[in-house]
């Protein structure tokens, strides 16, 4: 028997079904359509609870491309409740304040970036390409969040001291540029496992098993070209506190930026050419 996690399922039948009678419904429609089906606000919340139940939600409903967002009034006071921090990964925290009718985000490391509403709990920024949807709970709380750039990235709320306390532990291991047990052997799985095109997702944080299904196709080619690894350097730690590796392969170099959390999952790994 189906249930909530089964949601995505549920959506494409349901589109399948009014598209055999000549009835359009989008992908976006029906995935909102099957969350209100299971009580709950929006496709967000649903999200979240698919999530926290170990299941991998269906990427969130994107809006239409930046050209045509359309900047919409939003109360302060709602503003003011999405306010606070947002946890990335152990090393990293998304903060979001409120300067005058918008909201800002800042993730550790980067600039700070302006965010727009576009609908009530949906965020877009002008200037990079990034949206952020808040999830907000029955009672009005404010739970999560999740990224829209590279892929979804779900965050959880975390209170202040939760988010001092990761950005004291962040800048000691940029200041000691040691590496973190684990990373090396973590990235050579990945790197091996997405060459052969078969990545093994259970050693993956959710958000970041996502959004490599969804890359994998591009991922894939690139490293297979490159060849088996040869070396691996580790040249140092990055901003948000990733450990930094530059591979070398048989045809050519990559270079990485990895995270392990606490049970030694990866949290975070990008890759771009280059030694």
């Amino acid at each position: 028997m189906r249930d909530f996690r089964d949601a995505k399922a549920m959506a494409q039948t349901l589109r399948e079904a009014l598209g055999a009678k000549s009835i359009p419904l989008t992908h976006s429609d029906s995935l909102e359509l099957i969350a209100r089906l299971f009580g709950q606000r929006d496709w967000n919340t649903l999200a979240a609870r698919i999530q926290a139940a170990g299941g991998v939600p269906a990427p969130t409903p994107q809006s239409a491309p930046d050209a045509v967002r359309q900047e919409i009034a939003v109360d302060t006071a709602v503003l003011d409740r999405y306010t606070g921090f947002y946890q990335l990964s152990e090393q990293a925290v998304f903060s979001v304040t409120r300067e005058g009718s918008h909201l800002v985000g800042q993730l550790t490391g980067q600039r700070a970036v302006p965010f727009f509403a576009e609908r009530p709990t949906d965020f877009f920024a002008r200037d990079v390409d990034a949206q952020i949807s808040f999830v907000v709970a029955a009672d009005g709380g404010v739970t999560s969040l999740v990224l829209h750039q590279n892929g979804d990235l779900p965050m959880s709320r975390i209170d202040a001291a939760a988010a001092r306390e990761i950005a004291a532990r962040t800048a000691e291991r940029v200041k000691n540029q040691s590496p973190a047990p684990g990373t090396e052997a973590a990235l050579r799985r990945l790197c091996e496992g997405i060459t052969s095109g078969n990545p093994d997702y259970n050693d993956m944080s959710l958000g970041l098993a996502a959004a490599t299904r969804e890359q994998l196709p591009r991922l894939q080619p690139g490293l297979a070209d490159l060849g088996a690894i040869e070396s691996m350097r580790f040249l140092g730690v990055g901003a948000q506190g990733e450990d930094v590796y530059s591979v070398k392969h048989e045809n050519g170099a990559s270079h990485w930026r990895i995270a392990l959390d606490a049970k030694g999952i990866i949290s975070t790994a990008w890759v771009t050419p280059g030694p």
